[in-house]
């Protein structure tokens, strides 16, 4: 089975709505199980199914900033191996 991980501890510090929007999204594009726990989304995939690709995963979550509104305060960050982090953009002095 394998596993991707989305942190999210700083988009639920700015509102908690958009957590589960994003968990409704994923489900529908990603084609996975969607876990969400209190600072990540979890995306499982059964053994023998493809999981999505990085790249894919990547452009899911900017769309989905896209679409919420948040693109101007929020960006997608690549982890570790198969982690992705939403950061919120420092504003510059």
């Amino acid at each position: 089975m394998s596993t991707i991980v989305i942190k999210i501890s700083e988009l639920r510090g700015k509102d908690g709505e958009n957590v589960k929007e994003l968990a409704d999204f994923l489900k529908d594009k990603a084609d996975g199980k969607v876990d969400v726990s209190s600072d990540e989304i979890t995306l499982k995939y059964e053994e023998g199914k493809k999981a999505a690709s990085k790249a894919y995963l990547r452009v899911l979550l900017r769309k989905f900033l896209h679409r919420a509104e948040l693109k101007e305060e929020f960006r997608v960050i690549s982890g570790k191996e198969n982690v992705f982090i939403i950061k919120e953009i420092k504003e510059k002095e």
